[in-house]
């Protein structure tokens, strides 16, 4: 008999308070592990808080009834979790306040880090795991140029060599296409559809319509902590929809399985 594959994520009325705020109020939820989801909402809507629920940087309140379980597991080792999650966020590079290496940025997903420091024992083996992450995004090119002379887009290509230089079980990706130019959001699409065929999960937050590839199948949609909708793409993303969403009357185009509002 073959056992069903644990959940990626499984959120049971979870509630997360930041200061006096819920940023996350009774949320209940389960993504697949092979799921390719996009959670879209205004700013402050608590996506970013979903995140970092996931990644431990946030706790739930503790109640009888809440738990919140990550590959089925409810307790984790912060840095083994990291390891089984390919994180990247709108705001790792502005981490990169050093001389960093395309190498050493790719190699410090290891540690959860931003680069290599003196306590980092780097061996072979993890250098040819960040070759292939790196061949794998089309970016050994890169492998000794630094941050500082990189472009954004270059920048976020490294970012998803990191997250996946240890082979994780899905992606997470907070606000992919923050501060690229419509040449780097391209080139990023482009590569989250080849990392989208090769099977691995992705889960993507975001308020941008056009960070959706086609290869996401379903939406769901959070305003004010809440979940609003949670179903197929194209019952979600409907103009009715997102103008109440977002608060605006809106209008919604798509072509090519890509969607755009204005």
């Amino acid at each position: 008999m073959q056992i069903d594959e644990p959940a990626l994520i499984e959120f049971e009325h979870v509630t997360v308070m930041r200061g006096e705020t819920k940023a996350l109020d009774d949320i209940s939820l389960k993504i697949g592990a092979g799921e390719h989801v996009a959670i879209i909402g205004p700013n402050g809507c608590g996506k970013s808080t979903f995140i970092k629920a996931i990644t431990r940087e946030c706790y739930p309140l503790a109640r009888e009834e809440s738990s919140l379980k990550i590959l089925g597991g409810d307790h984790w080792n912060i840095f083994e979790l990291r390891s089984m999650l390919g994180v990247v966020t709108s705001d790792l590079m502005t981490f990169c306040i050093r001389d960093i290496t395309g190498m050493d940025m790719v190699l410090s997903g290891f540690f959860s880090s931003i680069g290599i420091w003196p306590n980092h024992e780097v061996t072979e083996e993890m250098r040819a795991c960040a070759w292939r992450a790196m061949d794998q995004l089309e970016v050994r090119h890169l492998a000794e140029r630094t941050t500082d002379q990189m472009s954004s887009g270059e920048g976020r290509r490294l970012l998803l060599a990191r997250a996946l230089v240890h082979d994780p079980r899905a992606l997470i990706l907070d606000e992919p296409s923050t501060a690229l130019d419509l040449f780097a959001q391209q080139e990023l699409r482009a590569t989250l559809r080849k990392l989208a065929g090769s099977g691995i999960g992705i889960v993507m937050v975001t308020h941008f319509l056009s960070d959706l590839i086609p290869e996401i199948e379903r939406v769901i949609l959070m305003r004010h902590g809440k979940i609003v909708a949670d179903e197929a793409k194209r019952q979600v993303l409907t103009t009715e929809r997102l103008s109440e969403l977002f608060g605006l009357k809106l209008d919604l185009a798509e072509r090519d399985g890509y969607y755009n509002l204005w």
